[in-house]
């Protein structure tokens, strides 16, 4: 079912710098754990939680779309790969526009905010709407035009992330509205999209030491790409330590529980809007398009939650993650391989 919102009003809110620091003396939360404070400069903030980094949030003019990078787990391992914003040696140099952690669409009116590395098209950030030191939680908002090739504004995006401090992991909670401006925004079904990360070369699965596992209990990426499922993880060893990076999709968000694009070679992204390409892919019975359309003013809301977590979590682990999330009992049910699976 797709669920739009309808807008209350909007903040258009262009922060520099100066209102940025200041804006960071606000405390949210308990008294209790992490320091989680925001560091700005004038082309990213760099986020941490008691002086340790847990992200860099990136929104220089020279990308297409502002993205998180590096991204750490609690120990310091940066958990997506480096290239095309450094080097590290033998470290791969495909897909060049998958930087990071990013949320962008490749068929917005026609429009491809994925592939592109160039701009225009672009997704511009204009400024901050939030800035919120605090205790075991800090909040980050900020206010984006998806900007065509001729320079229109097809889309204003309100996004707030959440950064938590949790014991042996870095939770990151993503509450995204786009909204259609002047006309009507039309997104075609295609699998490239939305909320992904590049991860580093160790945990991918091809090459590296990484493992899928989704919700329904089916493992690697030929099973579970094209699949919905109310999460998924990729978990993988950095020397001694279990390392894992899971996301979960929320029951408010549009057309829940999300299709994966979730590729061997470390891409790793929950699409929602690609339903026509993955079923169509998977000879699903009667594929249906899904064709997200916004009228003038409308909104649709994405919620996801990414987890940067140390230490194993089997299933039942992610699934008290996700009650946590969602505020609904775990689900305890024991699931069975599918036998069919579609290769990349």
């Amino acid at each position: 079912m797709q669920r739009f919102r309808r807008p209350s009003g909007i903040v258009a809110a262009s922060v520099g710098v100066l209102t940025l620091l200041g804006m960071m003396a606000n405390l949210a939360g308990c008294s209790c754990g992490a320091d989680v404070q925001f560091t700005p400069s004038k082309d990213h903030v760099t986020i941490t939680a008691d002086g340790k980094p847990i992200a860099v949030y990136r929104h220089d003019e020279s990308l297409t779309k502002p993205v998180l990078h590096p991204v750490y787990s609690p120990s310091g391992e940066v958990v997506n790969r480096t290239y095309p914003l450094g080097e590290v040696e033998g470290e791969s140099k495909d897909h060049p526009h998958q930087v990071g952690v990013f949320f962008t669409y490749d068929d917005v009116n026609g429009v491809g905010f994925w592939n592109n590395t160039t701009a225009p098209p672009r997704i511009k950030h204009l400024g901050f709407t939030k800035v919120r030191r605090g205790y075991g939680k800090g909040t980050l908002g900020a206010i984006l035009h998806w900007i065509d090739k001729d320079g229109a504004v097809l889309l204003v995006e309100e996004r707030t992330m959440e950064f938590r401090v949790h014991k042996d992991a870095y939770l990151i909670d993503f509450n995204i509205e786009l909204r259609a401006v002047r006309e009507s925004v039309t997104f075609g079904d295609t699998k490239e999209g939305m909320l992904a990360i590049r991860v580093a070369d160790w945990l991918r699965e091809k090459g590296g030491t990484g493992k899928y596992l989704n919700a329904q209990g089916q493992r690697n990426a030929a099973k579970v790409w094209g699949k919905r499922s109310a999460w998924m993880q990729l978990e993988g060893q950095k020397e001694n330590t279990t390392v894992g990076v899971a996301i979960l999709n929320h029951p408010e968000s549009v057309n829940y529980p999300t299709f994966w694009f979730a590729r061997g070679y470390g891409l790793f992204a929950a699409n929602p809007l690609g339903q026509h390409a993955f079923e169509r892919a998977l000879k699903v019975d009667n594929a249906q398009p899904l064709h997200l359309k916004l009228a003038p003013n409308e909104k649709a809301l994405f919620k996801f939650r990414m987890i940067i977590y140390e230490g194993q979590k089997d299933q039942e682990a992610m699934e008290a993650e996700f009650a946590d999330y969602t505020k609904r009992e775990p689900v305890k049910t024991t699931y069975h391989e599918e036998k069919k699976s579609v290769e990349e």
